[in-house]
């Protein structure tokens, strides 16, 4: 039985659902991530499902996919990874004050368009698209895409920001616009500990 823990451990910090995708790769706020917890369409299923992209029903359904069409699955799954490194180069520079490229910026749009091609207009209250009949491999990406784009349409893009700790990003939600790290429960506490450490060497060294 496949267990998925990378997955379970994660924490939804990116204030969307479209950063917490750019988030499933770690490492340090500078150079090249240090782990990846989508290792293949299982775990993208798996993410897909703790982050409420997808019902346990839907879940289900999309693990049975892969037994039935591993082809499918796994082209889903590289097709993810190209989306991944999509929004991670568009986010990360405007967390860092720069314009993403058009070109990158355009397979953004033919990616929206896909989404919504598979999509329905569903009333909960107002109207809100649905892919609740996307029985496709691709249907755990989509919402991601969708929410992507809707950050970039709606922002608030000035509050999109990177870790100060770790490669993470997110939308900065505070009133005064102070947030620095992911969480305070991961790198904000580090950050403390390693201020910490070096007050106290700075004493003894008195």
């Amino acid at each position: 039985m496949e267990t998925f823990e990378g997955v379970r451990r994660m924490r939804l910090v990116g204030g969307n659902l479209a950063l917490d995708f750019v988030n499933t790769r770690t490492g340090p706020p500078v150079g090249p991530p240090d782990d990846d917890v989508l290792t293949g369409y299982p775990a993208l299923v798996a993410w897909a499902g703790y982050a409420g992209v997808l019902t346990d029903a839907e879940a289900t359904r999309s693990h049975r996919l892969r037994h039935d069409d591993p082809d499918a699955a796994q082209a889903a799954f590289e097709r993810s990874l190209r989306t991944r490194d999509r929004l991670d180069e568009v986010f990360r520079a405007l967390a860092n004050g720069r314009n993403p490229s058009r070109s990158t910026l355009a397979q953004l749009r033919d990616d929206e368009a896909d989404a919504l091609g598979h999509a329905q207009l569903d009333r909960a209250g107002s109207f809100v698209w649905s892919w609740r009949d996307d029985h496709t491999a691709v249907r755990p990406l989509r919402p991601v895409v969708h929410a992507a784009i809707q950050l970039l349409t709606t922002g608030p893009l000035d509050r999109i920001k990177g870790c100060g700790g770790c490669r993470f990003v997110f939308t900065d939600e505070s009133k005064n616009r102070s947030r620095r790290w992911c969480s305070m429960d991961d790198c904000g506490t580090a950050e403390k500990a390693r201020r910490y450490v070096a007050a106290r060497r700075t004493r003894a060294a008195r």
